[in-house]
């Protein structure tokens, strides 16, 4: 079974088992279907420099840059449009922005080895511009094109070697760059790992630590819980951001923990409630 539709079936069995998530999930469960397959479809590559990982590593320097990108233009605008048609064919709202972007794609209005790397290193001025000249929400352009970033950064990361990133210290991901977005507690021993947002590579790092400012005092870091799940919410008080973290040892450690996320929305609105924000 391919990692997609590893996602796929536990989305399907949340939407079995709370039927209060079956709407939420449905977008991302039929997303899953269509990419299942195409991994190897985006018309996203990437090929580093050989050779300077380990002076990155030290430096604290992601592997990837814009200019390690390859974009195949036509395999990469048929990938969207699919993804188009998916959210068209799922979504409720949008259609106007879906309509207007999949005009765009069709038209190659859209420079795409640009918008790819905007997406990388988190250019929103750039993602708004060009959701501004085809008259289509940020939000969504970047949906869709992170969707198939997403989809080419995680075979690429299946490619690499979790030693060759051994020593690094940083809270953000050393492959992309991007946030972590989730944390785990895995092994006898609770040992917690950091997976990033974008590309789901996970790294060790310190658990009485937070990722997004730093902050090392024990008082001013905490965590809830909401129920008897293995997922749990790490919150810092000093920056006030949380981190969803699923303790392996409790359950769920063959799931993904990107469809992990998807299936604890509950938990970000309780963070949310409280006035944490998702650590970016």
């Amino acid at each position: 079974m391919s990692k997609t539709i590893e996602k796929k079936a536990f989305l399907d069995r949340v939407s079995r088992d709370v039927p209060g998530y079956a709407e939420i999930l449905s977008l991302f469960r039929e997303l899953y279907l269509f990419i299942d397959g195409k991994e190897g479809e985006t018309g996203i590559s990437f090929a580093p420099p050989p050779g300077h990982n380990a002076e990155r590593v030290s430096g604290g320097f992601p592997l990837l840059t814009r200019e390690c990108m390859r974009i195949d233009n036509e395999a990469a605008a048929r990938f969207l449009a699919g993804v188009i048609d998916v959210l068209l064919q799922v979504g409720r709202e949008g259609g106007e922005g879906l309509a207007a972007m999949q005009q765009a794609v069709a038209g190659r209005r859209f420079d795409l080895p640009w918008l790819f790397g905007a997406c990388l290193h988190r250019e929103r001025k750039e993602l708004d511009e060009a959701a501004a000249a085809v008259g289509v929400s940020p939000p969504l352009l970047e949906f869709v094109l992170e969707t198939g970033l997403r989809t080419a950064l995680e075979s690429f990361v299946a490619t690499l070697a979790p030693a060759s990133f051994e020593g690094w210290q940083e809270g953000y991901c050393p492959v992309c760059g991007s946030r972590a977005g989730m944390a785990e507690l895995a092994g006898d021993e609770g040992k917690r790992l950091l997976a990033c947002s974008t590309c789901s590579f996970t790294w060790p790092f310190p658990r009485i630590t937070c990722p997004y400012c730093g902050n090392k005092e024990p008082d001013s870091l905490s965590y809830f819980e909401a129920g008897e799940g293995p997922t749990r919410v790490d919150v810092c008080c000093k920056c006030s951001r949380y981190l969803k973290t699923r303790d392996s040892r409790k359950g769920h450690g063959d799931v993904p923990l990107e469809a992990e996320d998807l299936a604890t929305i509950h938990l970000d609105l309780l963070a949310a409630r409280e006035g944490f924000e998702r650590g970016k």
